[in-house]
This record gives C-alpha cells, sequence and structure tokens, in this order.
C-alpha cells in the first residue's frame, strides 16, 4: 500500500495553452526525488477535463518514462460516462501507468447504486488497480461510505481520495475497517489530522510547490509523530489557504511559475489567477521558505 505524500501533478501549459512536456519532466524529477510516495497523472490538479484523449495519453506515458519506475503513477481516468472510463482506463494501461484515480461522475447525479455499478464495470473491464475519487464540491455527486464499502469488496478497487473535507467523513470511513484499503485526503488542510485519524496519507495540490516538505509531514503523521507533524504543518497551513484563493489549479500553476518551474499557461474556461490573489500566495510560498 502506498502511504504518504502523493502528488497531483499539474499538466505545465506554454502560454498558447499547448502541453510543455519538458516542464512536466522538469517537476515529475523533483517530486520523485523531494520523496512524494506516488504521482497522480492527469487528475483534476492535471486538467484532465480540456485534454483530448491523445494529449491525456501522452502525459501519462512522458510522465511514465520520466519516472522510470522509481515511484508508481496513478493515471486520472474518471469521466461521467462508464463507456468513456472505461476507454481511459484501458488506455491509462496501455501507457504503462500503474493505478487509475477515477472521478466520481460528474453533472449527472447518480444515485448511490448507479455510482456501484459505474465503478464496478470499469474495475471488471480493465485489469488495474483502481482509487475512487470522492469530491462532491466539483461533481455534485457525493459518494457515500456505505457505497465505498460495497466497492472495496471489488478485487482491483484498491483505495479512496476523499475531499468532502470533513473529519466527520474521514472519521466515518475509518470505522468501516476496510482491510488493505488505502485512504487518502484530497483536502489539504486536513491532511495531518486525516492521517493521525487513520488515513494512509494524500493525494496533494500543495504537495507540488512544497513536494519535500508535504512529504516529510505526511511521513511524521504516518508514523504517528503528531508533534513533528504539527510543525512541519504549520509552515505549509498558508499554502494550504492561498492555492485555494481560486479554483485549483489556478494558483497552483501560477506559483509554479512565481518559483520559475513552468510557464503560466492554463487553458479556458480557467484564466490565470486574478491579480489580487499575487501577493498572498507570493507570502504563501514565503512561509514555506520556497520564495
Amino acid at each position: 500500500m502506498i502511504t504518504g505524500s502523493i502528488v497531483a501533478l499539474v499538466t505545465p501549459m506554454r502560454e498558447d495553452g499547448a502541453v510543455d512536456h519538458a516542464a512536466l519532466a522538469k517537476l515529475t524529477d523533483r517530486a520523485v526525488e523531494a520523496g512524494t510516495a506516488a504521482i497522480v497523472s492527469v487528475g483534476t490538479t492535471g486538467e484532465s477535463a480540456t485534454l483530448d484523449v491523445a494529449e491525456h495519453t501522452d502525459v501519462i506515458r512522458n510522465t511514465v518514462q520520466v519516472v522510470a519506475g522509481r515511484v508508481p503513477v496513478i493515471a486520472g481516468t474518471g469521466a461521467n460516462s462508464t463507456a468513456e472510463a472505461i476507454h481511459l482506463t484501458a488506455a491509462a494501461k496501455q501507457a504503462g501507468a500503474d493505478a487509475a484515480l477515477l472521478v466520481t461522475p460528474y453533472y449527472n447525479k447518480p444515485p448511490q447504486e448507479g455510482l456501484y455499478r459505474h465503478f464496478r464495470a470499469v474495475a471488471e473491464a480493465v485489469d488495474l488497480p483502481q482509487y475512487l475519487y470522492n469530491v462532491p464540491a466539483r461533481t455534485a455527486c457525493d459518494m457515500l461510505p456505505a457505497t465505498v464499502e460495497r466497492l472495496a469488496a471489488v478485487p482491483n478497487i484498491v483505495g479512496l481520495k476523499e475531499a468532502l473535507g470533513t473529519l466527520d467523513r474521514v472519521r466515518e470511513l475509518v470505522a468501516l475497517g476496510l482491510d488493505d484499503f488505502a485512504l487518502y485526503s484530497g483536502d489539504d488542510a486536513t491532511v495531518r489530522e486525516s492521517i493521525l485519524a487513520g488515513f494512509h496519507g494524500t493525494i496533494s495540490v500543495t504537495a507540488n510547490v512544497a513536494p519535500e516538505l508535504m512529504a516529510r509531514m505526511c511521513a511524521a503523521a504516518v508514523a504517528g509523530d503528531a508533534a513533528t507533524a504539527a510543525e512541519l504543518d504549520a509552515k505549509l497551513a498558508a499554502l494550504h489557504s492561498a492555492l485555494f484563493a481560486e479554483p485549483n489549479p489556478i494558483p497552483v500553476k501560477w506559483a509554479l511559475a512565481e518559483l520559475g518551474l513552468c510557464e503560466a499557461g492554463i487553458r479556458l474556461p480557467l484564466v490565470p489567477l486574478d491579480p489580487a490573489h499575487h501577493e498572498t500566495v507570493r507570502a504563501a510560498l514565503r512561509s514555506a521558505a520556497l520564495l
């Protein structure tokens, strides 16, 4: 089981919106060398919603090549069409991904039975370890713990990224007592408390800009060292907030550009970070000793 800090890697783009594979390789190497436990390629933070299928697969394939087996690569392959999710997951497997991360179907608001059948269908169609991803703020769909428990019985569904953002949900999921089923936080602000409560790690936006500090904080929390985890998390707290000043990945891409790690390219309908938030993000970078 993967534990600790997993980076939800951005897909760097040039000013014209073209994918910048050279910058992608640089960011991938930086994350691995800083101690990330795994890389999520082309998830929400990787702008999966605006990449076409060929681009999506190319980013996964190139990330796998740069990683070269040093850590697992988990490909974002979710869709609100079950057939499309199966297609993307099969393409990710062909591209060399070690696992897939599938968000709950967005917009069409399936009931819990629909969620169960959707994820089971993808798992049965593609022989690849698969992680569920619950993020109701983006999908208008909340996968309840009882549905997670049902899906955990499907052999190649191996974990969950939970981004509801409440510790009550964290405690509900831990209380299920699911053996060999990974639980990851998708809410940077509550990662430390979630791990100390029984989660196994995080799939993190903050880890893009502060990969080493996030890895150390999560490692301390996984080890049960609450004091060290709190000390390290205090240095990250401003980032956890500032990187969500506007919808993800707008602030994190601006922060990476400010650090000189990539250009500030982003695709419509997202736009560059509003200048009103620039100093907030800069201050957060300074608080983490990154700028």
